[in-house]
Protein backbone atom coordinates (compact mmCIF):
# COMPACT_ATOMS: atom_id res chain seq x y z
CA UNK A 1 0.00 0.00 0.00
CA UNK A 2 1.58 3.27 -0.83
CA UNK A 3 1.73 6.03 1.96
CA UNK A 4 0.92 9.52 0.89
CA UNK A 5 3.04 12.75 1.79
CA UNK A 6 1.03 14.69 4.19
CA UNK A 7 0.64 18.46 2.56
CA UNK A 8 1.31 17.19 -1.03
CA UNK A 9 -1.51 17.77 -3.34
CA UNK A 10 -1.41 16.64 -7.10
CA UNK A 11 -2.71 19.23 -9.15
CA UNK A 12 -4.01 18.78 -13.31
CA UNK A 13 -2.41 21.14 -15.31
CA UNK A 14 -4.34 24.22 -16.27
CA UNK A 15 -6.60 23.82 -19.39
CA UNK A 16 -5.54 25.62 -22.51
CA UNK A 17 -8.19 28.35 -23.30
CA UNK A 18 -9.75 27.14 -27.07
CA UNK A 19 -8.25 30.33 -28.58
CA UNK A 20 -4.66 28.63 -28.14
CA UNK A 21 -5.73 25.54 -28.78
CA UNK A 22 -7.58 26.58 -32.40
CA UNK A 23 -3.77 28.30 -32.96
CA UNK A 24 -2.17 25.06 -32.36
CA UNK A 25 -4.45 23.10 -34.47
CA UNK A 26 -4.19 25.57 -37.09
CA UNK A 27 -0.25 25.85 -36.88
CA UNK A 28 -0.58 21.92 -37.27
CA UNK A 29 -2.65 21.74 -40.48
CA UNK A 30 -0.81 24.49 -42.09
CA UNK A 31 2.27 22.62 -41.52
CA UNK A 32 0.75 19.62 -42.81
CA UNK A 33 -0.62 21.03 -46.03
CA UNK A 34 3.06 23.04 -46.38
CA UNK A 35 4.28 19.23 -46.45
CA UNK A 36 1.77 17.93 -48.62
CA UNK A 37 2.53 20.27 -51.32
CA UNK A 38 5.64 20.15 -53.39
CA UNK A 39 6.90 23.04 -55.75
CA UNK A 40 7.44 22.04 -58.98
CA UNK A 41 10.94 22.75 -60.51
CA UNK A 42 10.23 25.71 -62.14
CA UNK A 43 9.14 27.42 -58.82
CA UNK A 44 12.42 27.24 -57.50
CA UNK A 45 11.44 25.56 -53.33
CA UNK A 46 12.42 21.69 -54.33
CA UNK A 47 15.18 23.33 -56.32
CA UNK A 48 16.80 25.75 -54.21
CA UNK A 49 16.84 23.16 -51.85
CA UNK A 50 18.92 20.53 -54.06
CA UNK A 51 21.25 23.98 -55.15
CA UNK A 52 21.98 23.59 -51.50
CA UNK A 53 22.71 20.15 -51.34
CA UNK A 54 24.82 20.16 -53.98
CA UNK A 55 26.58 23.08 -53.02
CA UNK A 56 27.51 21.13 -49.60
CA UNK A 57 28.67 18.36 -50.51
CA UNK A 58 31.20 20.48 -52.43
CA UNK A 59 32.92 17.20 -53.99
CA UNK A 60 32.63 14.91 -56.64
CA UNK A 61 29.64 13.66 -55.17
CA UNK A 62 27.85 17.34 -55.62
CA UNK A 63 29.13 17.27 -59.06
CA UNK A 64 27.79 13.74 -59.91
CA UNK A 65 24.55 14.94 -58.03
CA UNK A 66 24.35 17.81 -60.29
CA UNK A 67 24.67 15.77 -63.36
CA UNK A 68 22.20 13.11 -63.12
CA UNK A 69 19.85 16.32 -62.13
CA UNK A 70 20.54 17.53 -65.27
CA UNK A 71 20.05 14.19 -67.39
CA UNK A 72 16.31 13.58 -65.28
CA UNK A 73 15.48 17.43 -66.40
CA UNK A 74 16.24 17.07 -69.61
CA UNK A 75 14.92 13.75 -69.74
CA UNK A 76 11.90 15.01 -68.15
CA UNK A 77 11.19 18.81 -68.15
CA UNK A 78 7.83 18.77 -66.02
CA UNK A 79 9.39 17.10 -63.22
CA UNK A 80 9.31 17.94 -59.75
CA UNK A 81 12.29 18.54 -57.65
CA UNK A 82 11.86 18.10 -53.55
CA UNK A 83 13.85 17.05 -50.74
CA UNK A 84 12.21 14.60 -48.51
CA UNK A 85 13.32 12.53 -45.47
CA UNK A 86 15.46 14.91 -44.55
CA UNK A 87 18.05 15.29 -47.34
CA UNK A 88 17.35 13.56 -49.99
CA UNK A 89 16.65 14.82 -53.35
CA UNK A 90 13.75 13.45 -55.04
CA UNK A 91 12.47 13.46 -58.31
CA UNK A 92 8.94 12.69 -59.20
CA UNK A 93 6.35 13.17 -62.04
CA UNK A 94 2.70 11.44 -61.02
CA UNK A 95 4.98 9.74 -58.06
CA UNK A 96 7.90 9.14 -57.27
CA UNK A 97 10.69 8.13 -60.13
CA UNK A 98 13.96 8.22 -58.56
CA UNK A 99 15.98 9.77 -55.62
CA UNK A 100 19.88 11.04 -55.39
CA UNK A 101 21.32 9.68 -51.79
CA UNK A 102 25.02 10.60 -51.23
CA UNK A 103 27.28 8.38 -49.18
CA UNK A 104 30.98 8.47 -48.76
CA UNK A 105 32.11 6.60 -51.69
CA UNK A 106 28.94 6.86 -54.49
CA UNK A 107 25.80 8.87 -55.05
CA UNK A 108 23.01 6.06 -55.36
CA UNK A 109 20.21 6.73 -58.21
CA UNK A 110 17.14 5.14 -56.70
CA UNK A 111 14.04 4.22 -59.06
CA UNK A 112 11.23 3.56 -56.68
CA UNK A 113 9.68 1.12 -59.26
CA UNK A 114 12.57 -0.21 -60.86
CA UNK A 115 12.29 -3.93 -60.59
CA UNK A 116 9.23 -2.87 -63.53
CA UNK A 117 11.54 -1.27 -65.53
CA UNK A 118 13.12 -2.32 -68.51
CA UNK A 119 16.83 -1.74 -68.41
CA UNK A 120 18.49 -3.33 -72.10
CA UNK A 121 21.95 -0.76 -71.13
CA UNK A 122 22.29 -2.91 -67.68
CA UNK A 123 22.63 0.52 -65.59
CA UNK A 124 21.15 -1.27 -62.38
CA UNK A 125 24.13 -2.64 -60.29
CA UNK A 126 22.72 -2.01 -56.97
CA UNK A 127 19.78 -3.04 -54.66
CA UNK A 128 19.00 -6.20 -57.28
CA UNK A 129 17.24 -8.49 -55.26
CA UNK A 130 14.48 -6.06 -54.66
CA UNK A 131 11.08 -6.76 -55.70
CA UNK A 132 10.21 -3.18 -56.33
CA UNK A 133 13.34 -1.08 -56.05
CA UNK A 134 16.61 -0.93 -58.27
CA UNK A 135 19.59 1.37 -58.37
CA UNK A 136 22.14 2.38 -59.45
CA UNK A 137 25.51 3.26 -57.77
CA UNK A 138 28.16 6.42 -59.16
CA UNK A 139 31.54 6.29 -57.78
CA UNK A 140 34.29 9.28 -58.36
CA UNK A 141 35.23 9.03 -61.85
CA UNK A 142 32.25 7.02 -63.59
CA UNK A 143 30.63 8.67 -66.42
CA UNK A 144 27.17 8.27 -67.21
CA UNK A 145 25.23 6.77 -70.14
CA UNK A 146 22.93 9.92 -70.40
CA UNK A 147 21.26 8.29 -73.29
CA UNK A 148 20.21 5.04 -71.47
CA UNK A 149 19.68 6.76 -68.13
CA UNK A 150 17.44 9.06 -70.41
CA UNK A 151 15.35 6.46 -71.56
CA UNK A 152 15.05 4.55 -68.15
CA UNK A 153 14.00 8.12 -66.78
CA UNK A 154 11.40 8.30 -69.80
CA UNK A 155 10.25 4.37 -69.07
CA UNK A 156 9.93 5.24 -65.54
CA UNK A 157 7.79 8.53 -66.08
CA UNK A 158 5.56 6.69 -68.32
CA UNK A 159 5.03 3.64 -65.97
CA UNK A 160 4.15 6.19 -62.93
CA UNK A 161 1.49 7.44 -65.91
CA UNK A 162 -0.12 4.10 -66.89
CA UNK A 163 -0.50 3.57 -62.91
CA UNK A 164 -2.28 6.81 -62.35
CA UNK A 165 -4.72 6.07 -65.18
CA UNK A 166 -6.69 3.31 -63.51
Amino acid sequence: MKSKKPGVKKTKPAAKPAAAKKSAANKSEAKKSALKKSAPASSGAGAKLIDAKIKALGDWRGEMLGRLRAVVKKADPEVLEEIKWGNVPVWSHDGILSTGETYKAAVKMTFAKGASLPDPEGLFNSSLEGNTRRAIDFHEGDTINEAALTALIREAVALNQTKTKR
